[in-house]
């Protein structure tokens, strides 16, 4: 059985084609009762694998990730839960 379990700091993060329909980010948003992010960048599904990249090029300077990710664009808040979704 797979369970996830979401805290008051949980924010899910869209990408890809699904990203630009926000009923199913509304779907989401009210199963994991999280706010849901997007970023509005092309490709932006391979941009975790991208800085991971980054990070193990940068490995041996001790360079952290979150360091790295710095320069990641921001992303926008696209819908938060429905009242009262978690009673669902």
């Amino acid at each position: 059985m797979l369970c996830y379990i979401a805290v008051s700091t949980t924010r899910i993060l869209a990408t890809g084609g699904a990203s630009h329909n926000k009923k199913i980010l509304q779907v989401l948003s009210d199963v994991f009762n999280a706010p849901v992010y997007t970023i509005d960048t092309a490709n932006s599904a391979c941009l975790g694998s991208a800085y991971r990249a980054i990070h193990g090029l940068v490995a041996e300077t001790n360079v952290s990730l979150a360091d790295v990710v710095k320069l990641a664009p921001e992303p926008k808040l696209a819908v938060t839960p429905t009242t009262g979704a978690e009673e669902v």
